[in-house]
């Protein structure tokens, strides 16, 4: 969701509910006093008439909920005790032990021990089991992932006692962790896809972000990089000034990036400013329909300006912009302020005046419209046409729509398949199998380039998946199992992978052979075909 980056502004602390503290606005901003007083003055008979107790704060936080589903499907209310969790993805770090896990059978799981923090420096790793945490049972006594985060988490300095199982120890190991700052890392995966070819793989606009692309842009330059596949599918948004800046990297300076322009918020434009890092070799930007607000910014640049070819399926559709609003009581509200544009004069924004539920719907309807699996069944607005640089047609109102449209494949989705995801199976047991031959499968491939070539996940491993699965309540199904077989081996390999190295080593693989979405295959194909030229495109 993109905010822009600056203080909190605090309205004056009055006296009464936060709602009443919202709506008594200084007599210079009130557009309706009225209004705010026909709701204090309801607040006030509640309070002192109504016939059943009631929970004062709980109707305000309601009451404001509601009023915000009245503007847009983006301008929402975050309570006082959730603003810190949910502001953490983007200021880039939070306190803790710095792991990833899973709960599976009442067991947890460490999926990562994240690079740097205080985990990974005493040795645990992927493969894990938490057994107990402070002393306190952890393991088959129904904890949530809200239950772990709160006895993981805490400020930094403080300790926490672990106890672990590991397969190759005979006995639980102990360890004292020293909570750290512990960074939530933005760029999710770089490698070299060819000898001339990077791969930089974006999950969201975070704080840090900027930092972590430029390293990686540095390191595969070093490497010998001259294009670049950028990877933003999936990637939901995040802040504005961080779409800003990673656009400067690829566009000349003085060329215009996005304007933003609002009913309180005139017209302001913004332009490269530097040389970036990638000015001059191609690039090849990755969307599909979870692509959403920077990660359009980003794209509506790059295409606007013929910098790239934009490849995979339509952008979300987000061109709001939304500023946060402290209230009183320590919770907020992220207010929609104004509208982005890209360089062409395009709002991507899709409709929303059927209300919250119909927007939200919208991405599962695509599917069910066929939108997903064949460009015939996408409808652009052709009214509202505009032009990139090299007069090449493109369109607003919903999305963006790429130069080269790649289709998902569901003929080998299943059932079947779809349990085996949800319930962690493919997770726990390519951890199992990496801590059980992790030493001979790294003598056998001892990068990642040689198992994504090399290994193969054969009947014996798939049998034991499939015996595994039935222990955790997957019943067996020939069918769909043998419909979604090339799927489940592909992913139980990246799997393995990611256990082995890193979440590099993961999109490593899946890319190479992805037979649901080839996109990145596409990407390859165009940056050693005609598609640049003959669509007119700048190196």
């Amino acid at each position: 969701m993109d905010m822009i980056q600056s203080t909190f502004s605090l309205f004056p602390r009055l006296s009464g509910l936060a709602l009443i503290a919202l709506l008594n606005l200084p007599a210079s901003a009130q557009t309706d006093a009225g209004s705010a007083g026909k709701i204090e003055s309801l607040l006030y008979h509640i309070d002192r008439m109504y016939v059943d107790e009631v929970d004062k704060k709980a109707l305000v936080d309601a009451a404001i909920i509601r009023m915000l589903e009245e503007l847009d499907p983006h301008s929402t209310y975050i309570p006082k005790e959730e603003l810190e969790e949910v502001n953490e993805p983007l200021k880039g770090n939070f306190e803790g032990v710095g792991i990833q896990f899973n709960i599976v059978r009442d067991t947890i799981y460490v999926v990562d021990a994240i690079s740097g923090g205080p985990s990974e420096r005493l040795g645990i790793r992927a493969g894990d089991r938490i057994l107990a945490i402070d002393g306190e049972s952890a393991a088959g006594v129904g904890f949530k992932n809200s239950d772990v985060m709160t006895r993981l988490r805490g400020k930094k300095g403080s300790k926490v006692n672990v106890s672990i199982l590991r397969k190759s120890e005979p006995t639980p190991l102990e360890f004292t962790i020293t909570r750290d700052k512990i960074p939530i890392y933005s760029v999710e995966a770089s490698y070299m896809a060819s000898p001339q070819v990077g791969y930089i793989k974006v999950s969201r606009f975070s704080a840090t972000t900027m930092k972590e692309f430029r390293e990686k842009l540095d390191e595969l330059k070093k490497l010998g990089m001259q294009d670049l596949i950028l990877d933003l599918q999936g990637n939901g948004g995040g802040y504005l000034r961080t779409a800003i800046d990673m656009s400067d990297e690829f566009l000349g300076g003085g060329k215009l990036i996005v304007y933003t322009e609002g009913r309180n918020a005139p017209r302001e434009d913004t332009h490269a400013t530097k040389e970036g890092r990638f000015e001059k070799g191609k690039i090849v930007v990755l969307v599909d329909e979870g692509s959403a607000s920077a990660s359009e910014i980003v794209s509506g640049a790059i295409q606007d300006w013929d910098r790239g070819l934009i490849i995979g399926r339509r952008t979300f559709g987000k061109g709001l912009v939304q500023r946060p609003v402290m209230l009183p009581d320590g919770s907020a509200v992220r207010l929609t302020v104004s509208r982005y544009y890209t360089p062409s004069g395009r709002s991507i924004q899709k409709p929303y005046d059927e209300g919250v539920e119909a927007y939200q719907r919208e991405r599962r309807d695509r599917f069910s419209r066929g939108e997903l699996t064949s460009e015939e069944n996408v409808h652009l607005n052709d009214t509202v046409k505009y032009f990139t640089m090299n007069k090449r047609v493109v369109y607003g109102g919903g999305g963006v729509m790429p130069d080269v449209f790649v289709p998902i494949d569901t003929t080998m989705s299943s059932p079947y398949f779809g349990q085996l995801v949800r319930k962690g199976v493919l997770n726990t047991y390519a951890l199992d199998h990496v801590e059980l031959h992790r030493e001979t499968l790294l003598r056998n491939y001892p990068d990642v380039e040689q198992f994504r070539l090399r290994f193969q996940v054969d009947d014996e491993v798939l049998n034991g998946l499939v015996a595994q699965a039935e222990k955790d309540g997957v019943e067996q199904d020939p069918e769909g199992f043998a419909r979604s077989r090339e799927l489940i081996a592909l992913r139980l390999k990246a799997l393995i992978a990611r256990d082995l190295w890193n979440t590099s080593a993961y999109w490593q693989v899946i890319n190479a052979s992805n037979p649901v979405d080839r996109s990145f295959q596409r990407a390859l194909e165009a940056l050693n075909d005609n598609t640049f030229q003959r669509m007119g495109m700048a190196r």
